[in-house]
């Protein structure tokens, strides 16, 4: 079992930053994959980004990149997505999430290919 507890939402001004965080904790050894997602309001869930266990390679969806940032710590046991200019659209509960297909299997936007997944935490940006 692997255990991931997100943190560091709240609300925010369009054009702001914040910084949310993923701990995990459990049988991560089996991992390969960390991602984050998230879901508006009656909206269906979509991937935001995706990094491997290691930390040397990343993936965004088209969204977000350029604006968000997903990073692996030191300790390899927190993921983190720090989130910039940040805009209205972006408000959605984010959950982070942790796979054990490798990598090179790719689909990393496919929410069914990952094992387990935290909580949420809510972003609202105010306009």
């Amino acid at each position: 079992q692997v255990q991931l507890v997100e943190s560091g939402g709240g609300l925010v001004q369009a054009g702001g930053s914040l910084r949310l965080s993923c701990a995990t904790s459990g049988h991560t050894f089996s991992m390969s994959v960390m991602g984050w997602f998230r879901q508006a309001p009656g909206k269906e869930r979509e991937f935001v980004a995706a990094i491997n266990w290691s930390g040397d390679n990343t993936y965004y969806a088209d969204s977000v990149k350029g604006r968000f940032s997903i990073s692996r710590g030191n300790a390899r046991n927190t993921g983190y997505l720090q989130m910039n200019s940040l805009k209205p659209e972006d408000t959605a509960v984010y959950y982070c999430a942790a796979r054990r297909l490798p990598w090179g299997s790719t689909r990393y936007h496919d929410s069914g290919t990952y094992d387990y997944w935290g909580q949420g935490t809510q972003v609202t940006v105010s306009s």
